[in-house]
């Protein structure tokens, strides 16, 4: 039987959700720089929607890809 890790296990995706982390707060900006405004947003602002869809797509591929559902699980039974 093939033993599978859940993805809390999963020393990768959680070095992922801290890089997305700390890219997601602008600390690491000049503080007051807002220019230049791309359609109205500071540059942060985009950054931050950027960072914000790849965190998304992160936990999307772990629900997906390495999330063990029940159906997964050859052992599960239902009660009759």
């Amino acid at each position: 039987m093939k033993f599978i890790k859940e993805p809390i296990k999963n020393g990768k995706l959680w070095i992922v959700f801290g890089v997305l982390f700390l890219l997601s707060v602008p600390w690491y900006l000049p503080e007051g720089s807002y220019k230049p405004l791309i359609l109205g947003i500071p540059y942060w602002g985009w950054i931050v929607l950027l960072v914000s869809l790849a965190f998304s797509a992160t936990i999307t591929y772990a629900i997906k890809y390495l999330w063990i559902t029940e159906g997964d699980d050859s052992n599960y039974k239902e009660d009759e």
